[in-house]
């Protein structure tokens, strides 16, 4: 009886929360007494998950996967589940497994608790801490069912390095044509920039910024720091930025080590999509905008040049640390 964990990919490769995911699972594993297995979809490297203690990798070498559908890939766990009699799963807190987990949860008659930021708080019975109203709070939850499933938060447990030997299997699930009822007719990703959900420092933008020919020193600020690149709504609407950029409660939700605000005045929409983000630093120049009583760190001043000098400033630094 192993702890189950699901593994993230694109094009073969895995994402950073496949190894948060599998670290945590391993923490978990510890505690109960047992063993990692996790489950990847057409992983070219399956045995790289040894090094976050993975014991077991089930692969699952099959194209018509290669693709994300939910409904596919919860038969698939829910297999996996029933081959290795596993009474804990592990995946993360994206778009994808939130779609994916509530399938999962009915096929296996198991309670699922999201957007969980830490270690059980026990094992019997089984507590975790999860956030709530739009990370405003916490709660600890017991999952009472028989099967469990957890979904961890990006950037929540971080990556733990547990070196183990990790043997890899083909793992052949039995799929039908329902499995794909459902099918991706386009994915439009961004290219050759880190992803806000994979992100450890995001640098977002406002309608402060007075237009999209000001987006430069954000994109230079963000290549300086190797962050990703985001807006508010109202930057998104106006087309200044791709909507794909945009974060917060309507948007995509942040969880990022350092989120650098310029030009927000942080309405509370955007607030409780990014107030997961441990550090927080704004620089605005209206000292009454509401993103200061949310910050870490705030600077009242003119973007057009507080933004420069820091660039600058960061670049001295990387020079001379190099």
């Amino acid at each position: 009886m192993s702890v189950l964990v699901y593994t993230e990919s694109l094009k073969g490769k895995f994402k950073k929360n496949a190894f948060e995911v599998a670290s945590y699972a391993h923490k978990v594993a510890q505690d109960l007494g047992t063993t990692v297995t996790a489950v990847a979809f057409n992983a070219e490297d399956a045995a790289a998950l040894g090094t976050y203690g993975v014991s077991k990798v089930l692969n699952v070498s099959y194209d018509a996967l290669s693709t994300f559908s939910a409904k596919a890939y919860a038969d698939v766990l829910a297999q996996a589940v029933k081959a290795e009699d596993a009474k804990v799963v592990i995946l993360s807190s994206t778009a994808d497994t939130k779609y994916l987990a509530p399938i999962l949860a009915a096929k296996l008659g198991a309670g699922y608790a999201p957007n969980v930021v830490a270690a059980p708080d026990s094992t019997s019975p089984f507590v975790v801490k999860r956030t709530a109203f739009s990370n405003k709070g916490f709660v600890h939850t017991e999952i009472s069912s028989d099967i469990k499933i957890v979904g961890v938060s990006n950037n929540a447990y971080g990556v733990v390095e547990n070196a183990v030997s990790a043997s890899v299997e083909d793992f052949n699930p039995s799929l039908t044509d329902g499995d794909f009822a459902v099918k991706s007719v386009e994915v439009d990703r961004v290219a050759g920039k880190v992803t806000i959900a994979d992100a450890d420092i995001v640098v977002s933008g406002g309608r402060g910024l007075k237009g999209p020919e000001h987006w430069g020193m954000v994109e230079e600020l963000a290549d300086v720091l190797g962050a990703a690149t985001a807006c508010s709504k109202p930057v998104s609407d106006l087309g200044w930025r791709p909507h794909s950029e945009h974060v917060g409660q309507t948007g995509k939700p942040v969880a990022s080590n350092l989120y650098i605000a310029i030009g927000i005045s942080g309405a509370i929409q955007h607030l409780a999509g990014v107030s997961a983000s441990k550090v927080k630093v704004v620089i605005n120049n209206d000292p009454e905008a509401p993103f200061f009583k949310a910050a870490d760190y705030g600077i009242v001043g003119d973007a057009f040049e507080v933004v420069p000098e820091l660039i600058e400033k960061l670049k001295e630094f990387k020079a001379q640390n190099a």
